[in-house]
């Protein structure tokens, strides 16, 4: 706690600082399934969320077993072998990314769960608690334990630290 962390790449310019113990003191509205660890490792975003290899701030270990992609997106990276999300460039012209996280709301997650607390909290919170309706729509139409079922809702949750596995 208290480090702070200087990120310079192509895409940004950065410091911030690590104000809370890594993956704890979560806002009591926010409890995500899985940690970014996790959600790597089972495979999300194709595989090409850090577009590149822009994620040496964080813990090498996060990236141990991790389904990264070297030939850009494919969703033969993500566990449902799906194509579950939009473009970067959708994601900027809906306002959803903010300057501080330009790779969006996983970067958010990351560095939140890393111990960075911002100003920007408040509305990546929102915006994941809104994706609860999903695990609703799988619940409703499913049955549990059923991962053909709804594999497009699924991976999207996944994306969202959503464990949509045990749905």
């Amino acid at each position: 706690m208290g480090r702070v962390i200087r990120v310079k790449n192509k895409y940004q310019t950065y410091t911030y600082e690590l104000t809370a113990p890594i993956g704890r003191n979560f806002h009591p509205e926010f409890a995500p399934d899985l940690s970014p660890k996790q959600m790597l490792k089972l495979g999300v975003f194709g595989g090409d969320y850090f577009l590149g290899k822009n994620y040496k701030e964080f813990p090498q270990s996060w990236f141990v077993g991790a389904k990264l992609s070297d030939h850009g997106k494919d969703p033969q990276y993500n566990f449902f072998k799906i194509k579950a999300s939009m473009s970067w460039e959708y994601w900027k012209k809906k306002g959803w990314i903010h300057p501080q996280d330009p790779f969006g709301w996983f970067q958010w997650y990351c560095r939140y769960y890393f111990g960075r607390r911002s100003s920007d909290d408040e509305r990546q919170i929102k915006r994941w608690k809104q994706m609860a309706r999903h695990v609703g729509q799988i619940k409703k139409n499913c049955a549990k334990g059923d991962l053909l079922c709804r594999r497009k809702q699924r991976q999207a949750l996944l994306h969202w630290a959503y464990d949509s596995r045990k749905l």
